[in-house]
């Protein structure tokens, strides 16, 4: 038997979307069970992901509000276990790579080190599902997959464009005036777990094309 997995992260809906697209629906359609892995931001997210499957959901750095979230969650599915987490770290690692990546439009990919990182925490499972870094990551370390499926919101000329349209603050502001000229960029995106005894195989699904990566 094999259960279906869709997994999202990092939606920011309604904090940056005001909906989850209907993309994402069409991608995650059939689905067994769907996780979250953080960023979340609103109960209203989670309703609509409900319409399609069970949610299991982990709380990320923009849930401030949404505190009954767990920061961890495990899962046993087909007999493999599998630990959600968003992936977020202490603000004196995160803030000089975000800095870095706004300056550079994009092009340094902050995190590299996290999948090892989350490995040394959650070594015991088979899977370990996350998000926050609003890129795509298909790894197995010593046995264990680490599986990010991209991002919902992504920041790229035209989200930050609309975003500098709502009248944010001051800081977000300035910090807008530099994100509308990136460069590079991830497109918005989904994924898929195939789970059964013998395997987990995973799947990234971009939802601005038909593309899929395994």
């Amino acid at each position: 038997m094999t259960t279906r997995i869709g997994v999202v992260a990092d939606t920011h809906c309604p904090e940056f979307l005001d909906r989850l697209p209907d993309r994402l629906f069409e991608a995650l359609r059939g689905v067994d069970l769907v996780i979250h892995a953080g960023d979340v931001n609103g109960p209203e997210t989670v309703a609509a992901l409900a319409a399609i499957a069970p949610v299991e959901a982990v709380r990320g750095d923009h849930d401030r509000a949404y505190a009954d979230l767990p920061l961890s969650r495990a899962l046993t599915v087909e007999g493999r276990r599998i630990v959600i987490v968003h992936g977020n770290r202490s603000r004196w690692i995160e803030e000089p790579q975000t800095l870095v990546w706004t300056l550079s439009l994009g092009a340094y990919h902050p995190h590299a080190g996290l999948p090892r990182s989350l490995r040394r925490r959650f070594g015991e499972f088979d899977a370990i599902v996350f998000g926050h870094t609003h890129r795509p990551h298909i790894e197995t370390l010593d046995g264990t997959l680490l599986f990010n499926p991209g991002a919902v919101h992504q920041w790229n000329p035209r989200t930050a464009s609309l975003r500098l349209q709502r009248n944010p603050g001051w800081f977000e502001w300035s910090w807008l005036q530099v994100a509308r000229h990136m460069r590079d960029y991830a497109p918005p995106s989904v994924g898929i777990l195939e789970v059964s005894r013998s395997q987990i195989v995973p799947a990234v699904i971009p939802l601005e094309s038909g593309g899929v990566d395994t």
